[in-house]
């Protein structure tokens, strides 16, 4: 009993030292934090018929929009 004990708490004490080691060192890696992304802000476009399309219209469906120019 007191045999498998002592060889618990060394296991227990092997894992924990190998963990604490290998903890990446963040602030080194240089990590920026999280920011969430933000609302598009409000706009429209004239859609095919001419009628302007707005974004807040689209609301929970997926927009994909095509911006180019030929200049």
């Amino acid at each position: 009993m007191k045999s498998s004990s002592v060889a618990l708490a060394a296991a227990v004490a092997l894992t924990v030292a190998v963990v604490a080691a290998a903890a990446p060192d963040f602030a080194g890696l240089q990590i920026q934090p999280y920011e969430p992304p933000k609302a598009a802000p409000a706009f429209s476009l004239p859609g095919l018929d001419g009628t302007p399309q707005t974004l807040e219209s689209l609301r929970g469906k997926v927009v994909m929009l095509f911006f180019w120019a030929t200049w």
